[in-house]
């Protein structure tokens, strides 16, 4: 993999030293044309060797060395590409992790550089498995790109060995490479054709000239915006495919992408599972494979690239748009009539919030729930930064405070218990609107989608916590709410919410902040959910079933055979 990426990233050039710890890495290297292979007994002189050919050639230069100190012998070196902005990559050979520090014989630990000597160190293990793989890619890909990032400068790859006396590989295997581009590059070509889509993961308010650009790389490339209630685009060419994605074994036709540019940051909502590769964009320039097919990075404003592609011109195979919408919409069409639960509540409400609003999701059942509907142009925000459930009503406080715009949050018991003492807050104002979904216990671990389902009653002592918090008490949080002066509702059933869904989300100003707690069943919430993933699926089987009816047991083992 390493040998595969350094021949795409353009580093042919190495000086090796001797040991045996890197004999196979060498070895490999000097029995493929592509490579020119220097030798340097001295890792020291070897360090300088390496600094002089970069500078002289512009070429980025690659160092070998064994375990024990003789990468300690880089330092001098690598100090002087340092403050030079040299591209040096320093490749040292090491035994497996388990051996650092049990005093066995070169063992030594690599795991931490002097801030001065290399720009980025990454740790590279033996690859057992997919996952293995992958992060060994990231991680190589990510240094051989840091060393000409921002000027160029040395890097350090700790790479593991198994000692491997076997030679037989003709040709080596293409590993996947991820290239980064700035505003001084020539961009690559979409190619002709494509199937394009714009994935927007969680994400700031938009300013209408990046709303324009978007709009302009759309409609010049037959392209759709992809978003949750989080990505806050609300250009004309919008698709919320949060439901439509999320149908099971069930894969819907305009899940298949051939290039999905990636923007925004971390996403709780659905994400096509047939993409063959993602662009990101983003100003930091960092590689960030969250779909696992990463291939170019942009390091710039997202704007300067949708204005660029725009400019670059294109033909979109069709309006990606409308397929998208037509799929969507027909699922919508499909959904049952769900129970009294979160799901029930964020159909009802999501088209109600007033245009302008602001919208707070807890982690993560409320996020992945209320992402399925879709309604006014709101600003949706979710604390998927760490992913965590304790600060969303914080946040919640700290959005309304900076607003007069009405500002409504939904959260589950556990997630509001955690953050609830925010509600005592002296500058808490009268545009706060609260949600709680209170099932008792943390219905996450309840959904059929969750590794603690199987656990079914097991998981309320510990997974999913049940009981705490007055155990679903009508007066815990009537009380607390209306002593800090809030206007409180209790709700246990789909008529007493309709009645006060007004009063949650009117745009006109109240006297009072808000608090309405919905009291459900967990196993509601539990069905509901099964009720919309399985939509498609629940299809399939009706089809399926009506089949056999028609055919038959032997008519359908005769088509199964015709099939094959």
């Amino acid at each position: 993999m390493l040998m595969s990426l350094m021949k795409q990233h353009g580093v042919r050039k190495v000086v090796a030293s001797p040991g045996t710890t890197n004999i196979s890495f060498v070895v490999s290297l000097q029995r493929d044309p592509f490579f020119q292979v220097y030798s340097s007994v001295d890792e020291r002189s070897a360090a300088y060797i390496a600094c002089g050919l970069a500078e002289e050639t512009g070429e980025p230069v690659a160092l070998s060395c064994t375990q024990a100190t003789a990468s300690r012998n880089y330092f001098p070196g690598l100090t002087e590409a340092y403050y030079r902005k040299l591209p040096v990559l320093a490749v040292t050979s090491t035994q497996h992790a388990v051996r650092i520090g049990q005093n066995i014989q070169q063992a030594i630990d690599r795991t931490v550089q002097p801030v001065d000597t290399v720009k980025l160190s990454v740790q590279v293990p033996i690859i057992q498995s997919a996952e293995d793989a992958a992060y060994s890619n990231i991680a190589i890909n990510r240094a051989l790109l840091e060393l000409r990032r921002d000027g160029g400068g040395p890097v350090h790859i700790n790479l593991t060995t198994t000692y491997t006396k076997v030679y037989d590989t003709d040709e080596l295997q293409q590993s996947r490479a991820i290239f980064r581009y700035t505003s001084d590059d020539d961009f690559p070509v979409i190619p002709h054709g494509s199937r394009v889509a714009v994935y927007v993961g969680a994400h700031s308010c938009w300013d209408s000239g990046l709303t324009a650009s978007v709009d302009a790389f759309c409609e010049t490339y037959g392209a759709c915006v992809l978003c949750d209630q989080t990505s806050n685009y609300w250009g004309k060419y919008r698709v919320n495919p949060s439901l439509l994605f999320s149908q099971g074994k069930a894969i819907a036709s305009v899940e298949n992408i051939d290039i999905l540019i990636h923007i925004g940051h971390t996403s709780g909502g659905s994400v096509p599972r047939r993409i063959k590769e993602t662009w990101r964009v983003n100003l930091d320039g960092e590689v960030r494979d969250t779909f696992g097919c990463l291939k170019n990075v942009f390091e710039m404003s997202e704007q300067r690239f949708f204005e660029t592609y725009a400019a670059m011109g294109g033909e979109g195979v069709s309006n990606f748009r409308d397929e998208c919408m037509r799929e969507v919409d027909a699922i919508v069409e499909k959904i049952p009539d769900l129970p009294f639960s979160n799901a029930w509540m964020a159909q009802q409400t999501v088209p109600l919030f007033p245009e302008g609003s602001i919208v707070h999701m807890g982690i993560y059942n409320s996020l992945r729930t209320w992402s399925l509907f879709e309604g006014n142009r709101i600003r949706g925000y979710c604390n998927t930064g760490g992913f965590g459930i304790d600060g969303g009503v914080s946040s919640l406080l700290g959005a309304s405070l900076g607003t007069d715009a009405p500002c409504f949050g939904v959260f589950g018991d556990l997630a509001f218990f955690y953050d609830m003492n925010a509600l005592g807050n002296r500058h808490v104002g009268n545009n706060l609107r609260i949600l709680i979904v209170n099932n008792g216990c943390g219905v996450e671990f309840k959904n059929h989608i969750n590794r603690a389902y199987p656990l079914g009653e097991e998981a309320d002592a510990y997974v999913s916590a049940r009981g705490h918090y007055g155990h679903q008490s009508r007066d815990l949080v009537r009380h607390f709410a209306e002593d800090l002066g809030f206007e409180y509702r209790g709700v246990e059933n789909k008529e007493e919410y309709l009645s006060v869904i007004d009063m949650l989300t009117s745009p006109e100003p109240r006297v009072r902040p808000v608090l309405v707690e919905a009291f459900v069943r967990s196993e509601d919430d539990t069905d509901a959910l099964r009720l919309l993933y399985g939509i498609e699926e629940s299809a399939m089987g009706n089809a399926k079933a009506a089949i056999k009816s028609a055919l038959g047991e032997k008519g359908v083992r005769a088509l199964k055979g015709l099939i094959r």
